[in-house]
């Protein structure tokens, strides 16, 4: 059970990341009640702790160890193929699903809940990956997307300034069972946001998401940075602007909680974390 575990543990993209192994179990055990915590393909405690659960109910020795006979007492959906060896379409369920999409999403291509399903939403998240990782862009996940998956999470190839001084909330990563893809900045509404780096408007205005007011500024190197829930937005599309330039105010426009600024940052479409850039 040892060695099946490191083995796991070794098949994720980057050790910051997570595993996608790891992500799969929590996937698997939460569709049973028996995980509560975030999606995030860390074996710790609260993990190790549903595993043990999950063994006792299944009548195996509670070590809280993910082995072969624990992944197989998961019935169909823990006896999927290794990683890569089936073709996943539309419509596919299991384990290998739900390890790509953790692994999608931590390559800046997330798509919605973390479930094991692949649906509409992670078909075209897919495709968006192959795009950028130069295949051929079908929407079905094999040996070749696997492969270009356990490559390194991109980074910012650039430095960038911190959009304004405030305490950050949510991090880039896993919350709950789906993704957060920026960073979250906590500050009073009307707190002056500023430009991360130089470069070009792209988009100034309301954005049928959920992020609300919004200001994307285009960079060089691939680089796009997102500024979303503003309360207000001073800038105009095409215009050029440089680091530290005034964007707007902070605000909780769209989708949001309270008063904050979510900032992304896209590396040829991809999400990244911004803290790489910073």
């Amino acid at each position: 059970m040892a060695a099946v575990l490191v083995a796991a543990v070794l098949a994720g993209p980057a050790a910051s990341a997570g595993n996608p192994e790891i992500a799969a179990l929590q996937v698997g055990l939460s569709s049973r009640g028996l995980y509560k915590g975030t999606v995030d393909g860390v074996l710790g405690a609260g993990t190790s702790a549903a595993v043990r659960r999950f063994q006792r109910k299944a009548g195996l020795p509670a070590n809280g160890v993910p082995g072969r006979t624990t992944r197989a007492a998961l019935g169909h959906y823990g006896r999927q193929a290794p990683l890569g060896r089936r073709t996943l379409v539309l419509g596919t369920r299991g384990w290998d699903v739900a390890a790509l999409q953790f692994a999608l999403a931590w390559h800046g291509f997330p798509s919605g809940p973390l479930d094991g399903h692949l649906g509409h939403r992670t078909e075209a998240a897919v495709r968006r990956f192959q795009v950028w990782a130069g295949l051929k862009a079908d929407g079905t996940a094999g040996a070749s997307t696997f492969a270009a998956l356990r490559a390194p999470v991109p980074r910012s190839p650039l430095v960038l300034s911190v959009p304004l001084q405030a305490p950050t909330g949510d991090d880039f990563g896993p919350r709950g069972s789906r993704f957060h893809s920026g960073l979250d900045f906590r500050a009073p509404s009307g707190t002056p946001v500023s430009a991360a780096g130089s470069g070009l408007v792209v988009f100034a205005g309301r954005h049928n998401s959920g992020w609300g007011n919004l200001v994307v500024v285009k960079h060089g190197s691939g680089v796009r940075t997102l500024y979303a829930h503003l309360s207000r937005i001073d800038v105009k599309l095409g215009e050029h602007v440089s680091s530290g330039d005034h964007l707007g105010l902070v605000g909780a426009s769209g989708q949001a909680t309270g008063p904050h600024l979510h900032l992304e940052v896209l590396v040829r479409g991809a999400a990244v974390d911004p803290q790489t850039a910073f």
